[in-house]
């Protein structure tokens, strides 16, 4: 028997277009910029996710639409 690991993926989404994504894998919730080769870090939640990759944007932007892939 082997196990397998399911990735799960969500685009996050500003007024110009794609600005990060989070992937859901064994480690947690990885977060990644867009146009950056290296991830930001590993969350143990979604929300704490979506909070880093929000704190990552450009003062006074709002929070992006986050999109399941």
């Amino acid at each position: 028997m082997s196990d397998t690991v399911t990735k799960r993926l969500w685009v996050a989404y500003g007024p110009a277009g794609v600005v990060g994504k989070i992937q859901r894998d064994a480690e947690g919730f990885s977060v990644h910029m867009a146009g950056k080769d290296e991830r930001l870090g590993v969350y143990p939640t979604m929300e704490i996710a979506k909070s880093a990759l929000h704190s990552h944007l450009k003062p006074g932007s709002d929070r992006p639409e986050f999109r399941e892939h």
